[in-house]
This record gives C-alpha cells, sequence and structure tokens, in this order.
C-alpha cells in the first residue's frame, strides 16, 4: 500500500472535486480520477479499488461493443448490487473516477485498449486484480496510436494483458472471434471460461470474407460457417479451433419489426461455485446482429456473477424492458420525403459491416453508397470497408475524404473506381463543408436509398450530418 497519508489526501481531494466538474463540459468523468493519480500515483490504484469494492471488478474490453455491452451489463446488475461504473469515457482516469464515486459492492468498468504504452492494460489487471474480465471481439482498428502505426499482433497483446495476471475468476469471451477465444484457452489453466456465440446452421453471410490468421500458429484458418467479420465456426490443422459456446444463440428468426430468438445458456456462477443452465425463449427488435452478440456477452456476464436467484425471470424481464440507445455518431436510418437514408460512423471493417447489415434491411431498389475513406497508414481499415461495399453492391459509388488526406482518399478511390459506377469527391478536412458537400449529394441524387458512412475525423461529425439530415425535412 501506499503511504497512508498520501492515499488519503488524494482520495479526499478526488471526491471533493465531483461537485465543481459537474458543471464543466466534462461532467466530471475523469478529473477526479486523474486528480487522485497525480497525487497519488497509479501503484495506489490498487489501493483505492480495495478500499471501495466489496467484491471486485468485472472490465469490459474489445474493439466493437464496448459501450452498449457495458450499458447493458451495468443496467442489468445494479438490480442485483450497489455499483461503481465508467462507461463511454474509458481510460484509467474514468475508472479511477469510477471508483472514487463511491463504495460499492461491485465495480463494472469498459476499458479500451489501443497499445501497451497508453492503454497500460497489464497495471490495470495488476492494480484493479479483476475478478471478471469481458471481451466482445477483437478486429482490425486502431493500428494506429498518437499518429505511429502498430502491428495487428500488438494490439492483440494489449488486449489480452487486460486479463493477464487474474487467477480464480471468469473471463466471458466471444468464441466465434478466434483471437478472443485463443485469450480464453489460454486462462482455462487458473480461471473459469465461458464462451458465448453463434449455433445457427441457416445464416448466411452476404460479405466475401478475406483470410484470417491462426492466433495459435498463424496459418490462415479454415471457416465452415462465417457469422459476421472474422467471426464464425473455424479451425486449424494444428489443432487450434472454436469452442461449442456455453452461451449461445441457437434460433433466430425475423419478420419486418422483431427478431424471435432461443439462447442456450450453461455458465459457472462466481457465488454458487456452480453451473447454471436455462433456455430463454425472446422477442427482440430488429438490432443488428452485432448487438445479439452484445445481448450474449451481457447475459453471460449476469449468468456469471449475479447472486439472485431469479437468473432467467431476470434476464427476460431486463431485455423485455430495455431500449436499446443508439450511441453518439452511430448509424441510424432516416427518412426524408420519398427517401431513406441511413447515415453514421463506420471507421473499422466491423462497423461497417454492422451498418450494411442494417440498410440491408431497407432496402427495395437501387442504392447509392457515399463512403467517406480512412487516412494514411489505414489501409487494412479500407480493406474491410471494401468488403461491405461489395457486399452490398451499390448501384452508385460517390467516394469523398473521410479524415485528413485527400491524396490517400484519392488513391483508395482509384483502387476500387473500376468495380462500380464510381465517382470521386474531393472534399479538403473541413467539417462544414464536408457536411454541406453530402447534403448537396443527397438533395441531387436520383436515388431513393442511399447509405453515407466510412470514417469521420469525430463522431461530433456525424451527429450534426444526421442533425442537418433531418432539416432537409423542414
Amino acid at each position: 500500500m501506499v503511504n497512508f497519508i498520501k492515499f488519503h489526501v488524494a482520495k479526499t481531494l478526488g471526491k471533493l472535486s465531483f461537485p465543481v466538474l459537474k458543471v464543466l463540459p466534462t461532467g466530471g468523468k475523469s478529473f477526479p480520477g486523474l486528480l487522485y493519480l497525480n497525487i497519488a500515483g497509479k501503484e495506489a490504484l490498487g489501493d483505492l479499488s480495495n478500499h471501495q469494492l466489496d467484491m471486485g471488478s468485472i472490465l469490459i474490453t474489445g474493439t466493437n461493443g464496448k459501450t452498449t455491452t457495458t450499458t447493458m451489463i451495468i443496467k442489468i446488475l445494479s438490480n442485483d448490487f450497489k455499483l461503481a461504473t465508467s462507461v463511454g469515457n474509458n481510460t484509467i482516469y474514468a475508472l479511477t473516477t469510477g471508483l472514487l464515486n463511491n463504495k460499492a459492492e461491485l465495480g463494472v468498468f469498459e476499458y479500451g485498449i489501443r497499445d501497451i504504452v497508453h492503454g497500460t492494460p497489464d497495471l490495470i489487471c495488476n492494480q484493479v486484480q479483476p475478478i471478471g474480465v469481458v471481451y466482445t471481439n477483437i478486429s482490425r482498428e486502431h493500428t494506429q496510436v498518437a499518429g505511429v502505426k502498430n502491428p495487428f499482433e500488438d494490439y492483440v497483446k494489449a488486449k489480452t494483458l487486460l486479463s493477464e495476471t487474474m487467477h480464480d475468476g471468469i473471463l466471458i469471451t466471444n468464441a466465434d472471434d478466434p483471437n478472443t477465444t485463443f485469450i480464453g484457452l489460454n486462462k482455462e489453466k487458473d480461471n473459469h471460461v465461458v464462451y458465448y456465440g453463434l449455433e445457427l446452421d441457416e445464416y448466411e453471410d452476404i460479405f466475401e470474407e478475406g483470410n484470417v490468421s491462426c492466433p495459435n500458429c498463424g496459418k490462415n484458418l479454415e471457416y465452415t460457417r462465417n457469422y459476421f467479420n472474422q467471426r464464425g465456426i473455424y479451425n486449424c490443422s494444428c489443432g487450434f479451433k472454436r469452442p461449442d459456446p456455453d452461451v449461445k444463440l441457437t434460433k433466430l428468426i425475423q419478420d419486418d419489426k422483431n427478431y424471435y430468438i432461443t439462447i442456450e445458456v450453461d455458465v459457472y456462477n462466481y457465488h454458487k461455485k456452480d453451473n447454471i443452465r436455462y433456455t430463454l425463449d425472446m422477442q427482440l427488435p430488429i438490432v443488428g446482429i452485432h448487438n445479439l452478440y452484445n445481448c450474449l456477452a451481457t447475459i453471460a456476464t449476469y449468468t456469471a456473477f449475479t447472486n439472485n436467484e431469479n437468473i432467467k425471470e431476470n434476464v427476460l424481464q431486463f431485455f423485455k424492458n430495455y431500449e436499446f440507445v443508439i450511441p453518439p455518431g452511430r448509424f441510424e436510418v432516416l427518412r426524408i420525403g420519398d427517401k431513406t437514408i441511413g447515415v453514421g460512423q463506420g471507421d473499422n471493417g466491423d462497423a461497417l459491416k454492422v451498418n450494411s447489415l442494417l440498410m440491408k434491411n431497407y432496402v427495395d431498389g437501387e442504392l447509392e453508397f457515399i463512403y467517406t475513406t480512412p487516412d494514411v497508414n489505414e489501409e487494412e481499415i479500407f480493406e474491410d470497408h471494401c468488403l461491405s461495399i461489395k457486399g452490398l453492391n451499390p448501384d452508385k459509388l460517390i467516394i469523398m475524404p473521410g479524415r485528413v488526406s485527400t491524396e490517400v482518399s484519392e488513391e483508395y478511390y482509384n483502387q476500387i473506381k473500376d468495380q462500380f459506377n464510381s465517382e470521386y469527391c474531393p472534399v479538403e478536412f473541413d467539417f462544414e463543408k464536408r457536411i454541406n458537400k453530402v447534403l448537396d449529394l443527397i438533395q441531387n441524387s436520383q436515388y431513393k436509398y442511399i447509405i453515407i458512412s466510412g470514417c469521420g475525423e469525430e463522431i461530433i461529425f456525424w451527429d450534426e450530418l444526421k442533425k442537418k439530415i433531418r432539416e432537409l425535412n423542414s
């Protein structure tokens, strides 16, 4: 433990900063934690965790789905425990602020990691000593941090370190993702591992998938079924393969408004020290395959850590009443006059596929795709984006810069232009000019179905764009 006086001074000053910060734009999400750590040192994070929490913490990480999954986990577990939480602002300072906010039985914290140096996942794991770590997925994104491009292997390693020293806990991970599965398999010797995934024989992926390397030996994996991006049922000649999920979606029927799903659950519970088994039959709005994965992760986590006796009933009641909220900047389908317009951030392969699949549900005619490109050193994102564009096969493809460089944007355009009826619209790095150009394209488009997605330097760009599109109706 750090110096007793330093710890209590840092804790007191951190807590005193909450009322002041609530009147500022930050809302107090990070500053109290920053203040505490600057006074007491990052090695005092463990002291704060031990002092503020009775049971310990659950950490949620991944490339996509962190915020949605964490939000659902917090909401459902808050019925059973007093929680310390952090969601959305997923840094060490936000996590520390969540701990400072109140004493609690359990901590639930979203934690984003781009690399080891900036994310310090090993420090977080050592200091917080989580009783649970949840992985959503790990795909090609965030390979560039602070202007430096990092190998994907380093990105995976950074995510892995968040649970590296966890012992006698529960690791909850996506069985359909080979990278998160590999983390789970390596933790089975000293933790309980809960795998979740799809078990759908009739599901068909509309995208042409690229090769995926085996995380064990580096060879290309063989897929017998693709569900979504690198997720599916896979195996390798080295013996690595997708495990049978403990929480699995076994039925998915869709009509115009709803999903009708069946989920089978067989999960080790932290309190009972035994497995809990049940089957769910539920109805959900059409929220996309990505949100079904988020639901599976939430069900797995709740079953693993609740001390409630009515687990099945609580899960059914939770999803019956849960309203799926679209996070800032994310994809929405808007109706402007006789046009149906899908618009929102899709700054990695997974995100653009999510948007494409959602848009596909609304398209009943010719489609125009206004695609905003990645930047320098983001070739992998462009390659993944191309799969989404090819999957939707638009009748018209308009390409414009999504980030800073217009030069590299034109290079991306030249790589794909001959495959479609294409047009390039160079617009300098200026939010207002780019938004106005998109609005002009919409108003002058001959198409009734338009998707606008790809990279954008800021979430605010997409929120402002959606606001301006809605105003076209007024």
